[in-house]
């Protein structure tokens, strides 16, 4: 992988700046910027509506975003491609459609995978003293639930959990599983028709992508029993004054009028992703989160993957990141990452997150080592 030529693409890069806050937002290659212009330059229409040239046009660009993100993630049907917002909206889709009681959640969800489903009967699995998975515990409770709801890679310390195996031993107990992949699908590979996965929620602003875009993906029979939650305009094919017909999927799960241009611009990040490889993404982001040095700092649950999760003893974690942007341009994040859950249940106040993705280097991490080396010293 040559971060040098793949660090031209992202023109932000030049003003100097050591950007690790990819798991917040990611920065977007030229590449997608471009294809966004595109739209607004060349076809600035509706998809689906008009059948002019330019609608056309918009549709084909469109259906062709739905085709690669499906491959992307090895779904079977350009059907089962549902576009959002974001993860969040995915995963609100869900819970506004579940026609069950009990769902089963790990104790280290992001709030979008925690607020949405507190209207139902809630189970928390909690994780093991090292913050690992409890595969055990999971495969002793899970049969008391109807819908397993679980974060596929942790936005707090990048820990993955054991995907197959949870899949695998939840369908045993005839549990449907949906993921959180807002922080998987980015950093690593995906097959969900191989994993057998019933759902997954997954955000374009992490990803190279545009902000406010994301996919819902769901097994076809299962997205056909789901409940409309937005609707309205495009979500159905006739109306009188009393009811309506429904549209087709996935049409009936996309109300209105979409934001065309950021479809558009997630395909093409999805097309710089795999023209790279994800397995050299995430073999590079290991790299980077390995060269870390931990020494002197106290780290914040498991710390693998693509973060690096920690406090400087004696140093607020958002004077930390102050300090860091003003005097080396390192851009980290501060705070409770939207996991106040897990801080509230583990009585921390907050951390410093670093977090990096396939246009970081080695040397922009040696910055980062020394520069916490300072901190540590002064304190």
């Amino acid at each position: 992988m040559n971060v040098d030529k793949i660090r031209e693409d992202f023109s932000v890069l030049n003003k100097g700046i050591r950007y690790f806050d990819s798991a917040c937002m990611s920065l977007r290659p030229k590449q997608v910027v471009n294809k966004i212009t595109e739209y607004y330059n060349e076809y600035p229409a509706c998809a689906g509506r008009s059948t002019h040239k330019l609608g056309n046009m918009v549709s084909d660009e469109v259906n062709s975003s739905r085709r690669l993100i499906k491959n992307f993630i090895g779904a079977k049907k350009d059907s089962e491609i549902i576009f959002t917002k974001n993860a969040t909206e995915g995963i609100n889709l869900l819970a506004n459609s579940f026609n069950g009681e009990k769902v089963l959640l790990t104790d280290r969800e992001h709030n979008s995978n925690l607020v949405p489903w507190q209207k139902f009967k809630q189970g928390i699995l909690r994780s093991n003293e090292d913050y690992s998975f409890n595969l055990e515990k999971f495969s002793e409770g899970v049969r008391n639930y109807e819908l397993v709801s679980f974060v596929a890679t942790s936005n707090l310390d990048g820990y993955t959990l054991p995907i197959k195996e949870i899949v695998k031993i939840a369908h045993e107990n005839n549990v449907k599983v949906h993921l959180d992949g807002a922080q998987h699908v980015p950093h690593n590979e995906i097959n969900v028709k191989k994993l057998d996965l019933d759902y997954l929620s997954f955000s374009g602003h992490k990803m190279l992508g545009p902000s406010g875009t994301g996919v819902f993906y769901a097994k076809e029979e299962l997205l056909k029993n789901m409940k409309q939650f937005i609707i309205g305009g495009e979500t159905v094919i006739n109306s009188t004054y009393n009811d309506f017909v429904m549209e087709k999927l996935p049409h009936k799960f996309e109300g209105g009028l979409q934001n065309y241009a950021g479809i558009i611009g997630l395909g093409a990040a999805v097309k710089y992703l795999s023209k790279i490889g994800m397995s050299d993404i995430h073999d590079h982001e290991i790299k980077l989160r390995n060269a870390v040095d931990v020494s002197g700092l106290k780290l914040i649950g498991n710390n693998s993957g693509s973060i690096a999760n920690f406090n400087v003893p004696g140093v607020n974690y958002h004077e930390v990141a102050t300090i860091l942007d003003t005097s080396d341009n390192i851009m980290i994040r501060s705070g409770r990452h939207c996991v106040h859950s897990w801080y509230n249940a583990q009585n921390i106040e907050g951390s410093a997150r670093a977090s990096f993705y396939l246009y970081n280097t080695l040397d922009e991490v040696q910055v980062l080592n020394e520069a916490l080396n300072k901190l540590k010293k002064l304190m």
